[in-house]
């Protein structure tokens, strides 16, 4: 998945924006009378995949206007160990500190989320099913929490409302049944080629989707015995989702019990703990 400038440049003004948009009053009374060029580092305080590089740096590219020298030591989507150095930037004391917490908090941000994508999919290794991300993003950085699940190994769900046709549950009581939520929504997509995904909670709304034949189930906060036999009665007529209260620490165990194509879990990004990073002056 690539980061499109224009979608990305205006969260990183944003986040500018909402640091220092009246200044550094702390930093400028100590570069008044000198603001050298400065040599720091970014040091990993502890272990993580690293994520946001680019966001990193467009960030002193914005405050510097490019009168920067930045070097990478590892590249995206490596896994940095405890007091790992990973870069090297030098510019105007000044612009470092004006720009450090809002770089920062892109890098931690990004390499949490990563780190714990690479977590859920080296716990399926060796199995078919997949892991997934979903809507429950924070506002605004859907696009760069996606990039950063990638980033880390997993796959995407769909982006928004207009890349997907999932028929959820208040759309069935919406419709008055998977049947007429079904007919409702191939009628006005007549003649294209949409997948069709239902979520279910029940054994008796698996029958009803795959009598409706939907392209994708989702299994919604079953237990590993329901979501077991939902499978079964499936039977490879629909690719399978499993959603719902599921952590790194049950995946596997679900993926193994069932068969399950896929695991979607929101924990992924609207529950990440950041990755910590420390940016220090070097003398």
């Amino acid at each position: 998945m690539r980061i499109f400038e224009l979608q990305v440049k205006p969260l990183i003004y944003a986040a500018l924006n909402e640091d220092i948009k009246g200044g550094d009053i702390t930093t400028d009374a100590v570069t008044s009378d000198e603001d050298p060029v400065m040599r720091c580092e970014v040091t990993a305080k502890k272990e993580t995949v690293v994520c946001g590089l680019r966001i990193f740096s467009e960030v002193f590219d914005i405050i510097t206007k490019n009168n920067y020298k930045i070097d990478f030591l590892c590249g995206e989507g490596d896994r940095a160990v405890k007091s790992q150095e990973i870069i090297t930037l030098e510019a105007k004391a000044s612009a470092i500190l004006y720009g450090e917490r809002t770089a920062l908090n892109f890098l931690q941000h990004l390499s949490g989320i990563a780190t714990i994508s690479n977590i859920a999919s080296k716990k399926l290794e060796g199995l078919k099913t997949k892991i997934l991300d979903t809507r429950k993003t924070i506002p605004g950085l859907r696009l760069l929490q996606k990039y950063a699940v990638k980033t880390g190994g997993g796959e995407n769900h769909r982006f928004d409302l207009s890349s997907g046709i999932l028929i959820k549950d208040n759309h069935i009581k919406l419709a008055g049944g998977i049947k007429n939520a079904m007919d409702a929504v191939r009628k006005h997509y007549s003649g294209l080629n949409f997948k069709i995904e239902i979520e279910t909670a029940t054994l008796e709304e698996v029958e009803s989707a795959l009598e409706a034949k939907a392209d994708v189930i989702m299994l919604d906060n079953m237990d590993i015995k329901t979501m077991k036999e939902a499978v079964k009665i499936i039977d490879g007529k629909a690719v399978t989702e499993a959603s719902g209260n599921i952590t790194v620490d049950n995946l596997r165990i679900i993926a193994q019990e069932t068969g399950i194509d896929y695991i979607s879990m929101g924990s992924l990004t609207n529950s990440v703990i950041p990755a910590d990073f420390s940016l220090n002056f070097v003398k």
